[in-house]
């Protein structure tokens, strides 16, 4: 029987066939066997639901398993470095380049990418444009980045970093839809986020940020891991201070 409900998806989408199988990465006569009745696999299923806008669920009626689950996380997977020393300098500039709607930086403190121009220019032009960008480092004064300098075998010179990134990002301090808060929480990830899709950088310790792994991750329709993360910046968002200037953290 054929999939009516997949036919009516597509012939509504702004999108010909040809370019649908090009991004869900397979024939387009094989679409035609789905909307034809053949079931497609799991992972297949996520990834044509995400390019239509469409949730699983109303293209094909089927119970998420445990196992529909593993998979669809599997799907939101969309590379994994074994270090951040190998991803591709132009990942981050590349992701944020993307965004329309919403970019985060969650971080102790991000050194090295308040270093980039391309970055520092692409926020303020996404700024500009709309979208909201919310800059989330680690409190100078914390006892987590007093914990995490420790961790790394770097002590005070992680707070250091902190106070320095932000001095990079002077000229992006009053943009508006720029805001900047420091944190007090004990990161287990830095996040990076440009709307649908997130750069996850595990921490672990004893070992610099540089050396741990990177997760790259995108949104599907029933997944569940860029959820997680994104849920996760929400949450430290809530709980951090504003600050008004690179300068602003209440030293004492």
């Amino acid at each position: 029987m054929s999939n009516e409900r997949l036919r009516a998806a597509i012939l509504s989408s702004d999108l010909n066939l040809a370019t649908i199988a090009a991004r869900v990465g397979v024939d387009p006569k094989t679409i035609e066997k789905w909307v034809a009745g053949r079931p497609p696999h799991r992972r297949n299923r996520y990834a044509l639901a995400s390019v239509l806008g469409r949730d699983v669920s109303y293209l094909w009626a089927d119970e998420q398993s445990p196992q529909a689950t593993t998979e669809v996380g599997q799907a939101e997977l969309v590379s994994l470095y074994p270090h951040r020393s190998v991803v591709p300098n132009s990942a981050w500039t590349d992701l944020y380049s993307r965004a329309i709607e919403n970019i985060d930086v969650l971080v102790y403190a991000g050194f090295w990418l308040s270093e980039d121009p391309l970055f520092l220019r692409i926020v303020r032009e996404k700024a500009q444009a709309g979208a909201r960008v919310r800059f989330l480092l680690g409190d100078p004064n914390s006892e987590s980045v007093a914990q995490r300098g420790a961790d790394e075998g770097i002590g005070d010179a992680m707070a250091s970093k902190i106070r320095n990134a932000l001095v990079n990002y002077t000229k992006l301090f009053g943009l508006p839809r720029v805001e900047f808060r420091v944190h007090g929480t004990v990161l287990y990830n830095s996040i990076y986020r440009a709307d649908n899709e997130l750069l996850v950088n595990t921490h672990v310790h004893g070992v610099g940020a540089y050396l741990a792994p990177v997760l790259h991750i995108r949104r599907l329709p029933q997944g569940t891991m860029f959820a997680t993360y994104a849920e996760s910046i929400d949450r430290v968002w809530s709980e951090a201070r504003p600050l008004s200037s690179p300068t602003d953290f209440g030293d004492h």
